[in-house]
């Protein structure tokens, strides 16, 4: 026969009993909070992080702007400094079109709240950090060994000189826009064969209109019609400068590149860890 329970063991289950209870209420009515809370910080993540994404589109848009600036306005003077064809306006044009698609690729991996998407999209950040970290420095590297390069290059594209092909555009492009001549001086060209047929180059005259064929043939009279400045002073000094503009950039947008991939990595973990819906 089964004792009966004391008043005391009584007490002592209602009250672990309703103890339990408690907790229970407290943990329920905590979730809602929590959800709330959750649900509270995804649209500003988003938000905040739409925002990074629209700098990093500006960030592909500016270097887009520069490559189609270099191959418009640097494109001739590379082409005759670089002892080799370079493609390097190209690769900016592409990259800077790659980071505003990716941008939106990362707008939409957020919104859907993709942890994947969100890493892919770190490591599509990581190689153009990469990239753009490379070029800054080759664009530094570069714009020191301009001087040395250039008087070698220059020298050479003016003894093979005959007017029609793309290295004597070129030469003839730079002698106008800067209103020089040969490498230190206007006399550098009596070496080159050109002058024995041709004279002085029209591309050397201060005014088309004042300068004939028989003065160019001439270096005494040539002198009061061609410009009397050398190329290699001006050239140098102008690509030093834009080289160094270039590099900047670089660095510069490099550095917002890898601000969006720490910022992907970071979301990526936080969607992972909390298991939300963006809305």
């Amino acid at each position: 026969m089964r004792k009966p329970k004391s008043v005391t063991h009584c007490l002592i289950s209602e009250f672990e009993v309703s103890e339990d209870l408690r907790r229970k209420i407290a943990l329920a009515s905590s979730e809602p909070t929590q959800k709330r809370e959750v649900k509270r910080t995804c649209p500003l993540l988003c938000t905040l992080w739409v925002l990074i994404e629209a700098h990093v589109g500006i960030t592909g848009v500016i270097l887009l702007a520069v490559g189609v600036w270099g191959k418009l306005t640097l494109g001739t003077y590379i082409s005759l400094i670089a002892e080799n064809s370079t493609n390097a306006p190209y690769v900016l044009i592409g990259t800077g079109t790659t980071i505003v698609v990716f941008g939106l690729f990362g707008c939409f991996a957020t919104c859907r709240g993709s942890p994947w998407m969100l890493k892919l999209y770190a490591m599509f950040l990581s190689l153009v950090f990469l990239a753009e970290l490379v070029a800054g420095i080759s664009g530094f590297v570069f714009r020191h060994e301009i001087k040395d390069t250039f008087l070698r290059t220059y020298t050479d594209a003016m003894q093979n000189y005959n007017g029609n092909d793309e290295r004597s555009r070129a030469v003839d492009h730079v002698q106008r826009s800067l209103s020089c001549c040969g490498v230190q001086n206007y006399t550098n060209w009596s070496t080159s064969p050109y002058f024995l047929e041709h004279g002085i180059p029209p591309s050397c005259c201060m005014n088309d209109t004042d300068c004939n064929p028989q003065d160019l043939h001439n270096l005494t009279v040539a002198a009061t019609k061609v410009n009397q400045k050398g190329c290699y002073d001006l050239v140098t000094s102008f690509m030093e400068t834009n080289m160094g503009i270039i590099a900047g950039v670089a660095f510069g947008i490099a550095f917002s590149q890898l601000i969006g991939m720490l910022l992907a990595c970071c979301l990526s973990r936080f969607i992972t860890a909390n298991q939300y819906e963006m809305v």
